[in-house]
């Protein structure tokens, strides 16, 4: 089938649970009946797939390809959750095969060094290990046969923290880990779930693990420090991952009940955007969610998914 034509199909039927995507009765942006496919760029694509790494790899193509925002030479920071001792079926960490497909994606695309961190909230030794990114960010390399250019940047000991100051509501100082401070490109790979403190875990909740001193957080006023946080620096992409999805008992999980198979994923440039949208999914309206609701109206985003230009792919899960 031609992509047109599957596109415009995909649109009438509304790609099924992928109509979580968007406001009801909202067609999919510059996709809708007439548009212009070869017109710019989309601003956030949906999809819906057989695997993480395979929507990664249609998402990526749909944006421009990776070589739109890593360029030869430059150093990148992916930060994906790394932060809870469980293995990957548990969905409390982002998947460790779309870790390792966003590193091959940015040595192809000529990165001279790609850096993985997240501080971890449990034993980050262990949680590297049992989560499987560990060892996925050391296959990645050795598959690029550049294992010297791919690292983990160790995040367990302040000395790894710079005190920045910044012009938040709340946050005025801030520890940052120095590896966001000093690469060039900086992509955000957070998994969608419920969060028992802010209602929802996305992309922005999920600069929380570049933060040695996180705690202060919580006295300060936990929704506006997180927003307040995107005045050290936005990613220059984000990929929500919502293929298994916890929907109750985050951010870490208790069972397999806690669990939903969306077969999703969410990617734009805009963190504000790629958290309304994912917000949607799990059926919370995204003002309502205050840190998404205050970085939007610092200006970090889009949250009315109507301004935005969206691309909805669906893969065929066979």
């Amino acid at each position: 089938m031609e992509r047109r034509e599957f596109l415009k199909k995909s649109l009438s039927l509304g790609l099924g649970a992928g109509a979580l995507f968007l406001p009801r009765g909202l067609m999919a942006g510059a996709l809708a009946e007439g548009a212009d496919l070869n017109g710019p760029l989309p601003d956030l694509v949906a999809l819906k797939g057989p695997s993480p790494e395979a929507m990664f790899d249609r998402g990526i193509e749909a944006l421009g390809g990776m070589k739109r925002f890593v360029k030869s030479g430059q150093t990148v920071l992916i930060k994906p959750n790394i932060s809870w001792d469980v293995t990957a079926d548990g969905a409390a960490n982002t998947p460790p095969a779309l870790v390792a497909r966003i590193i091959r994606h940015c040595l192809e695309a000529g990165a001279r060094r790609v850096s993985v961190m997240d501080h971890s909230i449990e034993y980050w030794e262990r949680t590297l290990r049992v989560s499987g990114i560990g060892e996925a960010i050391r296959e990645a390399g050795r598959e690029a046969g550049r294992e010297n250019s791919v690292v983990y940047a160790e995040s367990h000991d302040v000395r790894f923290y710079r005190q920045v100051n910044l012009n938040g509501t709340v946050l005025k100082t801030v520890q940052v880990h120095e590896t966001l401070l000093d690469n060039d490109v900086f992509i955000n790979v957070p998994v969608l779930k419920h969060h028992g403190g802010t209602g929802v875990s996305i992309a922005i909740k999920n600069l929380m693990g570049c933060v040695w001193n996180r705690r202060e957080y919580h006295s300060k006023g936990l929704h506006a420090c997180i927003a307040d946080f995107l005045h050290v620096r936005t990613p220059n992409l984000n990929v929500v991952d919502a293929y298994r999805v916890i929907t109750r008992h985050g951010p870490r999980g208790g069972s397999s009940s806690d669990v939903a198979a969306m077969n999703a994923q969410i990617i734009s440039p805009d963190i504000v955007a790629a958290d309304a949208a994912a917000a949607r999914m799990l059926e919370r309206e995204p003002s309502d969610v205050g840190h998404i609701r205050l970085a939007a109206e610092a200006g970090f985003g889009k949250i009315d998914l109507a301004q935005l230009n969206i691309e909805r792919i669906e893969i065929d899960m066979a």
